[in-house]
C-alpha cells in the first residue's frame, strides 16, 4: 500500500487547512485510515481516524476543530483543520491500517504562526 499526502503549509492562527491522503496498491476491504502528527522532540500521536464504515475517533485536543472524512471510492482520507492553533504545528502523517499492519505516508508539514 502506498500513501500520498498533500495539503500542508503555513497558516496563521485561527486559519484552516485541508489535508488529503490517497491510498493505492493492495487495498483491503477492512481498513482504518487516519492522521497522526509529530512535533519536534515529541512522539507521534493520533489526531483522528476513520473506519471504512465511517466511525471516527479524535484526539481530545482537536475535537470540535478538526473533521476527518473519507471517500471509499477514491481510497482517500481528508482532514479538515479549522481554528488552527500554534500548538497544532507538526509534521502530519497519513496512516492506513488493515489486519494489524500499518502503512505510513511521507509527512506533510503544518505550521501555524501566532
Amino acid at each position: 500500500v502506498q500513501l500520498q499526502a498533500s495539503g500542508g503549509g503555513l497558516v496563521q492562527a485561527g486559519g484552516s487547512l485541508r489535508l488529503s491522503c490517497a491510498a493505492s496498491g493492495s487495498i483491503l476491504n477492512i481498513n482504518v485510515m487516519g492522521w497522526y502528527h509529530q512535533a519536534p522532540g515529541k512522539q507521534r500521536e493520533l489526531v483522528a481516524s476513520i473506519t471504512k464504515g465511517g466511525t471516527t475517533n479524535y484526539a481530545d485536543s482537536v475535537k470540535g476543530r478538526f473533521t476527518i472524512s473519507r471517500d471509499n471510492a477514491k481510497n482517500t482520507v481528508y482532514l479538515q483543520m479549522n481554528s488552527l492553533k500554534p500548538e497544532d504545528t507538526a509534521v502530519y502523517y497519513c496512516q492506513y491500517r488493515s489486519y494489524g499492519i500499518d502503512y505510513w505516508g511521507k509527512g506533510t508539514q503544518v505550521t501555524v504562526s501566532s
